[in-house]
């Protein structure tokens, strides 16, 4: 909405003083909810060629498109009918969306056999929806270990409650793909993790940026507030059946050691539609509010980049970035938010940084941690900036413990399936991490291996000890040598949005 840079609660609701009232739209052309048009209609016998199952598909995305035009052409509109494009034919095709191997939730429930009688199941959850029958089941807590030693809640929903939420996700993306802003890359459709690195890559080395802040919350999922998140929703959702239908999944509360534990605050981390709500509302909580207050106070150039809850802001001028922090501090606050201040920092950064940090004796630039890599300062070969990325220690030391802890699990199996293994292990590990100028970190990651592969293997048996030479063919065969799988940024960047 356009409430961003007005009192607060203008965030929230519009003013009838200044504001038109906002429309409510049925793209079905009434003003009631109706039925889905039949997906197939006996005409000529070219028409039948399209199988039944196509046009539904094709009706489908023609509905969703639809919603998006609307909602692009028209920021203010609220949608009051939603709730139908939760169609049997939408649900299947979120079904076949979920993982074959996901766990299971607290209903016990796993994709095979659900999908033992698929049709009868999603038949039976579609009617228990249109009745308003449905009800959430509580989501089983699991906890991962963190890089840094600590728990990380997981909530795995029931098999139906993700089948749901997934379908509900294509809904709203449809609307909130046209209100989300540039900087955000955050599990978003087309969007990913390494768009997000160059554009904070690209906007350090193309734009004046001399301070960086790293600014991290205190536990973003957990206290997300319930009551504003329904308000902010409510500017673009006016089908009170499909807010209600959130709000079940928000109140369902989680299972744990077989007890029932209530959610008065915060999304489940692991639920399919968390993310979305996550964004939705840090969109109203920061974009919003980021993009004003670029335009209001800052003295010199001001980049962002956000994904999920993990922002760096980028600026020109310290005294901007000093004062951004005091005002992102009292922002978060309002909205039941805080700094995590042991992982925020204002670090000089940029391309003067090791110059002026040298003439004040204080050693080399500081370096900032950013979706799996720390960014270095440093300069090419041209002497222009140049920003080195590095695989966070913390990250490759909990990979390699990790992967020593599975082969002393896998220490009796065959040497071929402990070599495919490792082998799908570091292929999966380079994807992502085989960028330019980290090549030789994933070489030391590669040979710390080996050795530790080394050291499992002459454990099985002391009889005959391996010798390196034969294990260097294990090596050689099994264990694939690194090599550059992503562009230069400014390459991807600028390919993508089609400008220098």
């Amino acid at each position: 909405m356009d409430g961003v840079g007005k009192s607060e609660q203008a965030i929230v609701s519009q003013k009838q003083s200044n504001e038109p009232d906002i429309s409510e739209v049925d793209l079905w052309g009434s003003g009631k909810e109706t039925a889905e048009r039949r997906a197939c209609v006996k005409r000529n016998s070219d028409e039948q060629s399209m199988s039944r199952t196509q046009s539904r598909k094709h009706d489908m995305s023609q509905a969703l498109e639809r919603v998006r035009q609307r909602a692009k052409q028209d920021r203010k509109v609220r949608f009051t009918a939603l709730l139908h494009h939760l169609s049997i034919e939408a649900l299947r095709a979120a079904f076949q969306r979920l993982k074959v191997q996901a766990a299971a939730g607290a209903d016990g429930l796993s994709w095979k056999t659900y999908s033992a009688e698929l049709e009868d199941n999603l038949r039976r959850l579609h009617q228990r929806l249109q009745r308003g029958s449905y009800r959430p089941v509580p989501a089983r807590r699991v906890y991962i270990p963190k890089a840094d030693g600590r728990q990380r809640p997981l909530g795995i929903a029931a098999l139906e409650d993700k089948i749901l939420q997934s379908a509900l996700c294509e809904v709203l993306n449809a609307i909130y793909e046209t209100d989300f802003v540039g900087f955000s890359y955050g599990f978003r459709p087309g969007r990913n993790q390494h768009q997000a690195l160059d554009a904070i890559v690209v906007g350090i080395r193309y734009k004046k940026v001399n301070w960086v802040l790293d600014a991290d919350i205190r536990g973003y999922f957990d206290t997300i507030d319930h009551q504003w998140l329904q308000r902010f929703l409510q500017h673009r959702i006016g089908d009170q059946r499909v807010m209600r239908l959130i709000g079940k999944w928000l109140k369902a509360g989680v299972m744990e050691e077989g007890e029932w534990k209530a959610s008065e605050e915060g999304t489940p981390q692991g639920a399919t539609i968390s993310p979305l709500l996550a964004n939705i509302y840090l969109h109203y909580v920061f974009d919003l509010w980021m993009e004003q207050w670029r335009k209001r106070h800052a003295r010199g150039e001001v980049i962002v980049v956000r994904y999920a809850d993990d922002f760096i802001i980028g600026f020109q001028d310290q005294w901007d970035a000093q004062r951004f922090r005091v005002d992102l501090k009292e922002r978060m606050e309002k909205f039941a938010l805080s700094l995590n201040e042991g992982k925020t920092r204002l670090i000089e950064f940029g391309r003067y940084a090791n110059e002026r940090r040298k003439k004040r004796n204080e050693g080399k630039a500081l370096t900032f941690d950013f979706l799996g890599f720390t960014h270095i300062c440093s300069k090419a070969s041209t002497g222009k900036l140049q920003i080195l990325r590095r695989t966070i220690r913390k990250r490759r030391n909990a990979k390699l413990q990790a992967i020593s802890e599975q082969l002393r699990y896998r220490r009796e199996e065959p040497i071929a399936e402990q070599g495919a293994w490792l082998h799908r292990v570091l292929d999966g590990y380079y994807r992502y991490h085989a960028v330019h100028g980290n090549l030789r970190v994933l070489g030391a990651i590669r040979t710390e291996i080996a050795q530790r592969w080394y050291r499992s293997l002459r454990r099985r048996s002391h009889k005959r000890k391996l010798t390196w030479k034969k294990m260097h063919l294990h090596v050689t065969r099994w264990l694939p040598q690194p090599k550059v799988l992503h562009p230069w940024p400014e390459e991807r960047f600028f390919a993508r949005h089609n400008s220098r």
